[in-house]
């Protein structure tokens, strides 16, 4: 059963800030739709992945830091869409069923400059992945969850490929969104066995 970021141990984990910069992911190389920032330690490991790439393929982040209201807005946003699908769902379930697509504010990995969304690209664009990046469960009848069953068998190839390099460089997947890929947040703690996470929100 997946491990969502609402749950207890993911929450109770402590996040001991390292206090490590942020740096822009175009200093490393990699393909970015526009500038995008994420711990160095991040960095790092993307443009690892990215070289374990074959030819012709790479790795293309679309969002890294994100400003924490930017992250209550778009929780805010799901919370009362699935609130309108659910009529009389409670508080906690609701919150539990947002968590499979947006982090709380608390423990989002965006915040604290630990994750990305990316994907792979090729000489004539993007490649099939199965859905967009940022596909709801909803829209994408589950398609968006790394191991769905929903998705061509080129798009399972790629989302595996995709899963080798970063895996490789010491990133973990949130498992509901095949984009998401972070380190040194509590996810990353909670997956590796850590006993906490090593950034915390950046405030910016």
């Amino acid at each position: 059963m997946t491990v969502l970021l609402s749950d207890d141990r993911i929450t109770q984990l402590p996040a001991i800030e390292s206090g490590e910069p942020l740096v822009d992911l175009f200093t490393r190389n990699l393909a970015t739709l526009d500038r995008q920032f994420a711990r160095e330690s991040v960095a790092d490991r993307l443009a690892m992945a990215d070289a374990f790439l074959p030819t012709g393929v790479r790795l293309q982040v679309v969002e890294g830091l994100r400003p924490i209201e930017n992250q209550q807005e778009i929780y805010d946003r799901y919370r009362a869409e699935l609130e309108r699908l659910h009529p009389g769902i409670s508080d906690h379930d609701v919150h539990v069923l947002a968590s499979r697509f947006v982090s709380p504010v608390e423990v989002a990995p965006h915040v604290a400059g630990a994750a990305v969304d990316l994907t792979l690209i090729g000489a004539h664009g993007p490649l099939d992945l199965g859905t967009p990046i940022d596909a709801t469960p909803e829209q994408s009848s589950g398609a968006c969850f790394f191991d769905a069953a929903n998705i061509s068998r080129e798009a399972r190839t790629n989302r595996l490929l995709l899963a080798d390099v970063l895996t490789a460089a010491g990133l973990v997947n949130y498992p509901t969104e095949w984009w998401h890929w972070s380190f040194g947040d509590r996810y990353w703690a909670y997956v590796e066995d850590r006993p906490n996470a090593i950034y915390g929100p950046t405030g910016i």
